[in-house]
């Protein structure tokens, strides 16, 4: 009996409420943490992270631009990963982009220490995304692909994004300063670290 309860389900069909339930909830916890890293000036990596340049440099609201970013990738998601994914993700891409353009509505910050945001911020990004894969879905660009070689070749999908997050981190030295690059980089582990925690091959995997 207890070996059988410890057995793990690798294909879980959910139902329509319950992918729609946790797109709605990923994405919030998601877009929350990106409004904290917008009021105090943090980055971050992947596709978000190219937002957040040009948002930065451009002025641009952040939810437009992570939008427009990741249309090449979803003709990868489709290819590489299916229909289902394909749309699944560009629900979960449309629901960040809004939710980031509303929260400025509903939420003001009197006060935000940056290290705070920073850890806060990154434990909700990464929560969002393990709801977001477990569902099938992600936020295109470079998480089509660590998802993609994790189903593929086993590789583990929070290692290879901390890997990418860190250089795009890295390369945003010119932006901001030592301080808010530290704090960035500190907020890019502790998302990947709930990633490669929650999210690896032959636990809990939604279809």
């Amino acid at each position: 009996m207890a070996e059988a309860l410890l057995k793990v389900q690798p294909d879980v069909r959910h139902r329509v409420y319950e992918d729609a339930l946790a797109l709605v909830a990923g994405t919030l916890f998601i877009s929350l943490g990106v409004n904290m890293y917008t009021h105090v000036g943090l980055l971050t990596g992947s596709t978000a992270g190219l937002a957040f340049l040009i948002h930065y440099l451009s002025g641009l609201p952040f939810g437009v631009v992570f939008f427009v970013i990741n249309i090449p990738f979803y003709y990868f998601a489709f290819r590489r990963m299916g229909m289902r994914f394909m749309g699944k993700t560009f629900c979960a891409v449309a629901l960040v982009s809004g939710f980031s353009l509303l929260h400025p509505h509903f939420i003001a910050y009197d006060k935000l220490d940056l290290f705070y945001s920073a850890v806060l911020g990154g434990l909700l990004i990464g929560s969002g995304f393990v709801m977001l894969f477990r569902h099938g879905a992600s936020l295109g660009g470079v998480n089509v692909v660590t998802l993609f070689l994790q189903d593929r070749y086993g590789l583990r999908a929070g290692k290879l994004q901390m890997g990418v997050d860190v250089v795009i981190v890295l390369a945003s030295l010119f932006v901001v300063t030592p301080t808010v690059l530290a704090a960035s980089i500190l907020g890019a582990v502790v998302a990947n670290l709930v990633i490669a925690l929650n999210h690896r091959p032959g636990r809990y995997m939604g279809m």
